[in-house]
């Protein structure tokens, strides 16, 4: 799998993005092959959690802004992409779901967290939702479920403002479980997630699936999907685009 390295030891399954150069921005190609190892890991009875990480110091800087440049452009269709069936295989999976979270998460780098059941970071991480920035909107469902865990008005300065928020914050706020030094962060979300796969399987997926609002979250990624579509589209969006590649900052 080109940029994702796929992992299996005993009961745990780690999908490590694999694309440092780039701070792990996902492409489309990434996005199925995430989606193909969570299918996987949902149903193989023998994987008990999954560990998403990222390679090198940056956990993901989000989506690979080229897809939704080549969108607006009218030279792809992103509802004919990868990004569906990845978001529906990280929001559907019964398996419980670690992320080690160092340096920059971006976009969908912070939004995909809010669908893992355990988050480690970096206590010096900086998490950033610069969708608005973009002429965009939020993705995921995170404009239903960031409120519901920090409120309306921190999450509308997150969205809307653009404020970055520290691994520090994101521990404090309920977004992660624990902020740590960076060199801890792995090894700490790694003996999460075995000691979650040792746990009796039917049990952790029961529980689960009490906590969340799968209905929902269903809708809200329906309702996510039309606005991204119809934002795609606009003048703004296009002239953030190329305002964006102007200065090759990166990608959100």
């Amino acid at each position: 799998m080109g940029d994702i390295r796929v992992e299996t030891a005993g009961r745990l399954m780690t999908i490590t993005l694999d694309r440092a150069a780039k701070k792990n921005a996902i492409t489309d190609a990434m996005y199925g092959d995430i989606a193909a190892a969570l299918n996987s890991a949902a149903g193989d009875p023998g994987i008990g959690a999954v560990l998403i990480r990222g390679d090198g110091p940056d956990f993901c800087a989000g989506n690979d802004i080229s897809m939704f440049a080549a969108s607006a452009a009218g030279e792809s269709d992103i509802s004919a992409s990868h990004v569906g069936p990845f978001l529906r295989a990280l929001t559907t999976c019964p398996k419980p779901i670690v992320a080690a979270v160092t340096g920059r998460a971006i976009g969908i780098g912070v939004t995909m967290l809010l669908h893992c059941d355990l988050v480690y970071v970096a206590t010096d991480a900086q998490l950033s939702t610069p969708f608005i920035d973009l002429g965009l909107v939020p993705e995921a469902a995170s404009a239903l479920l960031i409120p519901t865990r920090i409120g309306h008005v921190r999450s509308f300065a997150l969205f809307a403002l653009g404020e970055k928020m520290s691994g520090a914050e994101a521990a404090t706020l309920g977004i992660a479980n624990k902020a740590l030094p960076a060199e801890e962060v792995g090894a700490a979300a790694e003996a999460a997630a075995r000691t979650l796969a040792a746990k009796p399987l039917s049990a952790v997926i029961a529980t689960k699936a009490l906590m969340r609002d799968t209905g929902a979250i269903e809708a809200a990624l329906a309702a996510d999907n039309a606005a991204f579509i119809r934002q795609l589209a606009t003048p703004e969006a296009a002239a953030a685009f190329a305002a964006f590649a102007a200065r090759k900052g990166p990608a959100a």
